[in-house]
């Protein structure tokens, strides 16, 4: 693996407040600072699933129908 995609790996990728808001307004439940990790991982396998699919059809974009 290369060094940028080994330390984007390790990067949040959600708007902690966005989320620990949203399950508050949704689910009146606090929420665990782990779970941001947690959400970056669903999120970075969403987004390599995507990235592939856009490759298999020979773009360089990565579209909605992708994911």
């Amino acid at each position: 693996m290369e060094q940028g995609v080994i330390m984007a790996d390790k990067e949040v990728l959600v708007v902690s407040s966005k989320v620990k808001n949203y399950i508050k307004s949704n689910g009146d439940l606090k929420c665990s600072a782990k779970v941001m990790e947690v959400l970056s991982d669903k999120i970075r396998e969403l987004c390599d699933a995507a990235i592939e699919n856009a490759k298999n059809d020979k773009r360089k974009t990565v579209q909605e129908k992708d994911f």
